[in-house]
């Protein structure tokens, strides 16, 4: 019976975090009527099973608050059909058109969503920008963070901080699409690249490599420039 109870309280924590996204312990906590205490063990649990995973975010002077949030895993307990469907879609277009006209069209497709990006995230600061960038991924379902890196200061490297960031992507909203049609992770590449027209974007992670996440390096291009003086 308590087993059964605690399975019941972990599947209402994840659909909470499906509904709402992103909660703190206490919000859960409010939200499900359980204890602080009991909610945070179910919390470690399931950060445990790789279904959670949560950011610190500093509030004020006190200790750095835990905002949990569903994994790839997690989101995949609620099954859905949508990339079977686009996979059957893209498989009858290739046959009635050609696989080489379907991956014409999906690189017009994401040359289309960089003019979106573009126009939304306007033309502020690179670090506004790439945080930015992070949420509109986000609202389209990746689980997206960015962070800075540190400034390298050596004899072939001069840098000023936030020159360089780390854009990451702990899931793959389109995984089944890049399965059957790998060229749209290039074309996806080739988007953050013209969505942020003065820097460099190098891949470091890959999902379908059998990484756990995508991951883009973010160079400015002046430290490019610096790099090779």
């Amino acid at each position: 019976m308590m087993q059964t109870q605690q399975t019941s309280t972990k599947q209402d924590i994840l659909q909470f975090l499906l509904k709402g996204d992103k909660a703190t312990a206490l919000e859960l906590a409010e939200s499900l009527d359980i204890s602080p205490q009991a909610i945070r063990r179910h919390l470690k649990d399931l950060e445990a099973e790789r279904l959670i995973q949560y950011q610190s975010v500093q509030a004020g002077m006190g200790r750095p608050q835990h905002i949990y949030e569903l994994t790839s895993l997690g989101r995949d307990r609620f099954p859905n059909r949508y990339g079977d469907f686009a996979i059957s879609f893209l498989d009858t277009l290739a046959e009635t058109v050609g696989r080489e006209q379907v991956i014409s069209i999906l690189r017009k497709q994401w040359q289309r969503k960089a003019m979106e990006y573009r126009r939304v995230m306007g033309t502020g600061s690179l670090q506004e920008r790439v945080a930015r960038l992070v949420e509109l991924r986000r609202d389209e379902g990746y689980m997206a963070e960015w962070y800075p890196v540190e400034a390298v200061d050596d004899v072939s490297c001069h840098t000023d901080q936030g020159d360089r960031f780390v854009f990451m992507e702990h899931n793959c909203a389109i995984s089944n699409v890049a399965e059957t049609f790998p060229s749209v992770c290039g074309n996806e590449l080739e988007m953050f690249a013209a969505v942020l027209p003065d820097c460099t974007v190098e891949r470091t992670h890959w999902i379908i490599d059998g990484e756990h996440r995508c991951g883009y390096l973010i160079i400015a291009r002046k430290e490019v420039r610096q790099r090779i003086l």
